[in-house]
């Protein structure tokens, strides 16, 4: 087990928080602040227990001076400011001088959120590409180090793998609910235990079948990657998409487990996966060769949720359709509102399926949401995350 914030007194000390403020920003406005909102349990803790925090996170890519500009946190410095309900210093460095003054110069409570790790990428990847001696720096700016980023936990970075090899360090609220959740749905579960896989690629979720297939009672296949799956049935997929490398793995795996993996028998074609094109409702035998297969359709969806319906720990990760376009997000609406009915525990991938969760109304109607994509696939894949591994045990 990981040490975590509570097993330290943080009185008086500069506390160094990864965090994971990698949030949308559109023209300088927040459009979604939940990753801010997961944090504050962590921060809160720290600053009533009297800690100098000092926050850290990356936001999108920087490999240009352009992206600098518009991947600045001080918008996240503001809204955090408003969320804790007190003052956040905002520092527009990522070293120097005017840094560790600020740093020097806070109180017990304080909270200081400095400029994006990534404008450290710059100059040779040093956050990405875990530089040592800027993993050291930082380090020397703190006395504890806590890591509450999962998102970027599948991540070896100068901000978690850098700065934990040189303080003592343990993992805030976030990572801790992260792996409660989630290492006890997939490796202790209250069976049946269904998972729900889309998303575009097979060959994305090669891992996360392999390790899965043997713990699940059924597997559910959606998205994109169902192509795949039917094409190596012998099904036409017409111009649906197709992950060819992966035909062999899917083939094995329909042939090892044909009553454990459970492929759409309908789905919604369309000549082009966009806001104007026309669409259909098409048996799997029925896709013309000029169609693409855009969602699951009704006789999927019941099929699903007659599995869905006597399972009591449930794993979802990928949307079934092109969730971002209205008319082909129905498959992915009817089985989040057919989840958020159940007596089961059900645990929410990141990326697109949390996303697609929250904005369409299940915020807090499932057991966990997941706020790391990357990470919870690693994790579902049976992968350990360098950003956790490093962390000191109890």
């Amino acid at each position: 087990m990981k040490k975590n914030i509570r097993d330290f007194d943080l009185n008086n000390k500069r506390v160094i928080i990864r965090v994971d403020f990698n949030v949308p920003i559109k023209d300088g406005v927040i459009t979604d602040d939940n990753r801010i909102r997961e944090s504050l349990k962590t921060i809160n803790y720290a600053i009533s227990n009297g800690a100098k925090v000092i926050l850290m996170s990356h936001l999108g890519r920087v490999k240009t001076e352009e992206d600098k500009e518009k991947n600045t946190l001080k918008p996240v410095a503001d809204r955090l400011s408003e969320l804790l309900g007190k003052k956040v210093v905002f520092v527009g460095e990522t070293s120097g001088a005017i840094l560790e003054e600020a740093i020097y110069n806070l109180q017990n409570g304080d909270v200081l959120l400095m400029e994006n790790t990534r404008y450290e990428d710059l100059d040779g990847k040093k956050e990405s590409g875990n530089d040592p001696e800027l993993g050291a720096y930082w380090a020397s700016l703190g006395d504890i180090y806590i890591n509450d980023a999962f998102g970027t936990a599948h991540r070896a970075h100068a901000s978690n793998v850098g700065i934990a090899s040189h303080l003592d360090n343990g993992i805030g609220f976030l990572i801790e609910k992260e792996l409660d959740n989630l290492d006890k749905a997939v490796n202790d579960p209250v069976r049946p235990f269904t998972v729900i896989l889309g998303g575009a690629k097979v060959s994305d979720k090669i891992g996360v079948i392999t390790n899965l297939v043997e713990k699940a009672d059924y597997i559910l296949i959606g998205g994109g990657m169902m192509f795949t799956f039917l094409k190596a049935q012998g099904y036409e997929i017409g111009s649906s998409l197709l992950d060819e490398e992966s035909l062999d793995f899917c083939k094995e795996m329909l042939d090892k487990y044909p009553n454990k993996i459970i492929l759409p028998v309908d789905c919604v074609c369309t000549n082009e996966i966009s806001d104007n094109g026309e669409y259909r409702a098409a048996r799997i035998s029925d896709i013309h060769k000029d169609e693409i297969g855009a969602d699951i359709c009704l006789q999927t969806i019941e099929l699903f949720k007659s599995y869905l319906q006597n399972s009591k720990t449930i794993v979802w990760n990928g949307p079934l359709g092109a969730f971002e376009y209205d008319k082909f997000s129905q498959g992915t609406k009817d089985i989040l509102a057919a989840l958020a009915n159940l007596d089961a525990t059900v645990i929410i991938g990141g990326g697109d399926t949390a996303s697609s969760a929250i904005n369409f109304g299940y915020k807090d109607s499932f057991t966990h949401i997941s706020t790391g994509g990357g990470a919870s696939l690693e994790l579902l894949e049976g992968k350990e995350l360098p950003g956790i591994a490093i962390i000191n045990d109890k």
